[in-house]
């Protein structure tokens, strides 16, 4: 399954290493555009230069585990889409020319339903399709999940614990199920 991931799933950086870290696992392809990347870039730095830096490293670290997932625009794909958002096409536009099967978004609104099916996407909410992979690969998701703790706890500095983490992340059914 290839899931073009938006830039909002992305820049939250538990979200961004969950579905990263599943992706390792080979559960899915993760594909973007060097346009998203930017997105995610821009959104950082309205943080400070220093999460700036951290998005361009988390970025960079991105695309060499994942060297195939960049996705290059074709020209004049983006002239015959039309989403409420104009801002977004390139979003769909990327899902299209990488062959994805949907779109991982926070941002429903902007992305119908409808639209996405007449282009053969669906759009899936990063919690919702975490929560149905662990239901049909439990181990896979729970060792990319140990990862992410193991790593957040060495950052941090301290001891963290897998459910707090993914709800701060807004990833609560996931955090629910793997709860027992």
């Amino acid at each position: 399954m290839k899931l073009t991931l938006d830039a909002c799933v992305l820049f939250p950086t538990v979200m961004r290493e969950v579905l990263l870290a599943v992706a390792g696992q080979g559960l899915f392809v993760p594909i973007w555009s060097d346009r998203i990347m930017g997105e995610w870039q821009r959104a950082a730095a309205r943080y400070g230069a220093a999460s700036e830096g951290e998005a361009l490293a988390a970025i960079a670290r991105a695309q060499d585990l994942f060297p195939k997932a960049r996705v290059a625009p074709q020209p004049g794909l983006e002239a015959r889409l039309h989403l409420p958002d104009d801002n977004d096409i390139h979003i769909l536009a990327t899902a299209i020319a990488g062959n994805a099967d949907a779109i991982v978004t926070l941002n429903a609104k902007d992305f119908p339903r409808g639209t996405l099916a007449s282009e053969g996407l669906t759009r899936r909410d990063p919690d919702g399709l975490l929560w149905e992979l662990w239901s049909h690969h439990p181990e896979a998701v729970e060792a990319a999940l140990e990862r992410v703790r193991a790593t957040a706890s060495r950052l941090d500095g301290e001891e963290k614990t897998i459910k707090p983490l993914l709800k701060r992340a807004k990833l609560t059914r996931l955090a629910r199920a793997i709860a027992g």
